[in-house]
């Protein structure tokens, strides 16, 4: 893996609420410095990490839902799904159109208005593609772009940050046919290095801190490149032991 000498990761604040329609990369462009004090500047080869649940909001993908109704709950995430996968109690592990493999197809109630439930990105290589598109017509820098969602593990608790779009910057690491530091050649070794910085960044984005965009400096410039989640991290079903 290419070395490099750190990697930085800094929140953007002030972003505020998004809105459909609103233009992510002219309100991102808008956040950084030197446009505002205090605020990180936008450097080339920064990799901009936006999270999913803005980039709903301003594509539009907001539907009405009842809370409180578990059966309009449940009717809207089978909508969203292709297959259903396991179920238990309110828990519904599911594959969407886009192929990931989720709970609830991704139907999210947080940080939404009440009544309302946001979905997942028509989709989200498309997203990250524009975003980066309008942050170089803004600010005239070449930037990756990830767009990120928390998913849980299979065989472990708890919750991380996942690439699930991205733009400019490697998805997966092939480091077939390197060689490890003891000399040895590698044989299977892949990195998905996308899912590493979404969930580096998740660090100062956090669930309740209203910080929905993070700028993750450092990553080599060998990562830099065309890259699509659908096309280098969806496993195709024939490579799948588990489905």
């Amino acid at each position: 893996m290419p070395q490099s000498d750190g990697v930085l990761v800094l929140p953007v604040v002030g972003i505020g609420e998004v809105v459909p329609g609103t233009d992510l990369a002219r309100l991102i462009a808008g956040a950084v410095a030197p446009a505002v004090p205090d605020q990180p500047a936008l450097l080339a080869g920064d990799v901009v990490v936006v999270t999913q649940k803005i980039v709903s909001k301003a594509e539009g993908k907001l539907v009405p839902v009842d809370h409180a109704d578990a059966g309009a709950k449940l009717a809207l995430v089978e909508q969203e799904s292709v297959r259903i996968l396991r179920r238990r109690g309110d828990l519904v592990i599911t594959e969407t159109r886009h192929g990931f493999v989720c709970a609830n197809a991704g139907v999210d109630l947080s940080n939404v208005a009440d009544g309302t439930a946001a979905l997942l990105p028509e989709d989200p290589d498309r997203s990250a593609r524009a975003i980066r598109a309008g942050l170089r017509n803004a600010l005239g820098v070449d930037v990756g772009v990830i767009v990120s969602d928390t998913f849980g593990r299979a065989w472990r608790r708890g919750v991380t940050d996942v690439a699930i779009g991205c733009a400019g910057v490697a998805a997966v690491l092939d480091l077939k046919g390197t060689n490890d530091a003891g000399g040895r050649e590698l044989v299977a070794t892949e990195i998905c290095v996308a899912d590493e910085i979404a969930s580096a960044a998740e660090l100062v984005m956090g669930k309740d801190r209203g910080i929905p965009v993070a700028i993750v400096r450092g990553v080599p410039p060998a990562w830099f490149r065309p890259a699509s989640v659908r096309a280098e991290i969806i496993r195709p079903p024939d490579e799948d032991l588990f489905r």
